[in-house]
């Protein structure tokens, strides 16, 4: 879905030609006739959401200038383009000091109308994206930092709401890169304990031998290099929330004490005397079917039901494509701030081709996809040859076994080690030398490491994560990079 404009104007015929235009330059209109029924709409609740408005200054009723004192007055953060057919700079010094983003003298042409949209949406996606950065950083982020127009994805946060206001035990399902911490920051930020710690663990990547005590704490000498003591996650959390992200990848072994900690409400350090009385609000997400792992003997069923009291389910994105044009905007407005880049927008026909794609690696995908666009693109516009073309190997295009075994552009004269079929090598031998009788770059072991990886553990990327000791968020970057080098 394209951006919305709401047109208000008391003159039919100059409504009917700027509808025009807008709607040539690409965009959805809603059109009104004066300045009440523009505050009406924008104020109404359910109505369609507006990402901009084009406000006629002289208007019986209501005024261009009444209309922006009250979108100021209702907190209403959009961007206004103010038009009339007098000029003066008196108009424009007063429209400006009111809230107004931009300024046009009827009759405007469909080149000034156009850059005026273009900008205003631009300036507030990056206005935006900096709110929600801050945020994110101060633990403020709520349901209204979250860009979605998805019917689905409204369903979703308005369960999400009501759970924000309680302290009852919350699991995100969806599939990876689909926001769901996201979700339970706004969950956090919008309840109780918002000026409390969010404290974020990621299940998936803590080794077995250490969740105990990155969960509940160890004390001085409880083991060997036990050189201090922690507090542990559930201690810095208290009063706050605790986000148990990827949490069907913990052990057994700590699911037992995770359960204990959640039933009574106190928790024990390793090598602690004593349990330590917590208050923590658990949200727990997983992109697993926890209940097909209860059934495998893979997760117990008790803390399953103590975590699944009020599951939210995020849809992917390929289920609310209507948010892709919205998404797209906010991250080209952020990354062109960070790259110090001026591209204006992304052209039609790349839009309509980025609205037709899958996205199996879902938002995730898209920042990348689009953060690649703005870093590799020369013009001042994104179109369709600044992303991945139908065919491209690419890391979410394919089978993870496949993406990740990519023949090399040019392949060594002589078969190595690597080229041998697996009867005539051990799978756990890695060539140090190349074809040329070199040191291989550190680059191109560490490839071969998380190929094997990935194979050996059969794809479940948590536990490729936990084994190679890095980060999910790592491990992805890294396979986009095996997969860029690939090509």
């Amino acid at each position: 879905m394209a951006a919305t404009i709401l047109i208000a104007d008391d003159d039919a015929v100059q409504r009917r030609l700027v509808e025009n235009m807008v709607q040539r330059c690409g965009y959805e209109v809603v059109v009104v006739d004066g300045g009440d029924a523009a505050m009406a709409h924008l104020t109404a609740d359910g109505a369609p959401p507006v990402d901009a408005v084009i406000l006629d200054l002289v208007m019986p009723g209501l005024d261009g200038m009444g209309v922006l004192d009250k979108i100021r007055e209702a907190g209403l953060d959009l961007p206004v383009i103010v038009q009339t057919a007098h000029g003066g700079i008196d108009n424009v010094v007063s429209a400006m000091r009111a809230g107004a983003q931009d300024f046009i003298v009827k009759p405007v042409g469909i080149e000034r109308l156009q850059v005026s949209l273009r900008n205003a949406l631009n300036t507030s996606a990056l206005k935006g994206e900096l709110q929600r950065i801050r945020h994110s950083r101060e633990g403020r982020l709520t349901f209204a930092d979250i860009i979605t127009r998805s019917e689905a994805m409204g369903n979703v946060l308005r369960t999400a709401r009501k759970a924000a206001g309680a302290s009852i035990p919350v699991l995100i399902e969806g599939e990876s890169g689909v926001g769901k911490e996201l979700v339970a920051r706004a969950i956090h930020g919008s309840g109780e304990r918002r000026a409390k710690p969010f404290v974020a663990v990621n299940c998936g990547a803590i080794p077995d031998n250490l969740v105990e005590s990155i969960l509940f704490g160890h004390e001085k000498g409880a083991f060997t290099g036990a050189t201090e003591r922690h507090t542990g996650k559930f201690v810095e959390a208290s009063g706050g929330t605790l986000f148990l992200d990827e949490v069907s990848e913990l052990p057994l072994a700590a699911q037992v004490k995770l359960l204990r900690a959640l039933q009574e409400g106190t928790v024990e350090s390793v090598g602690g005397r004593k349990p330590v009385k917590v208050d923590v609000r658990i949200i727990s997400a997983t992109n697993r079917n926890l209940i097909e792992l209860v059934k495998n003997g893979q997760f117990r069923e008790d803390l399953f039901y103590r975590l699944h009291v009020l599951p939210v389910t995020i849809p992917p994105l390929r289920a609310r494509r209507e948010d892709i044009p919205h998404l797209v905007r906010h991250f080209l407005a952020r990354f062109c701030a960070e790259e110090k880049r001026t591209i204006s927008g992304v052209t039609g026909e790349a839009m309509t081709r980025l609205g037709q794609d899958d996205w199996p690696g879902n938002i995730r995908q898209l920042e990348n996809t689009v953060y690649r666009a703005v870093v590799m693109s020369d013009g001042d516009q994104l179109g369709i040859a600044d992303f991945p073309q139908p065919g491209e190997p690419s890391i979410s295009d394919v089978p993870m076994h496949e993406a990740l075994t990519i023949a090399p552009s040019a392949p060594p004269p002589e078969p190595t080690m690597q080229d041998r079929p697996p009867a005539t090598r051990p799978d756990n031998v890695l060539a140090m030398l190349g074809a040329d009788g070199e040191m291989r770059p550190l680059e191109d072991l560490e490839r071969d490491i998380i190929r094997f990886a990935v194979s050996y553990y059969r794809g479940q990327m948590s536990e490729v994560a936990r084994r190679l000791k890095i980060g999910r968020s790592t491990l992805y970057r890294k396979l986009d990079d095996a997969a860029d080098a690939a090509r």
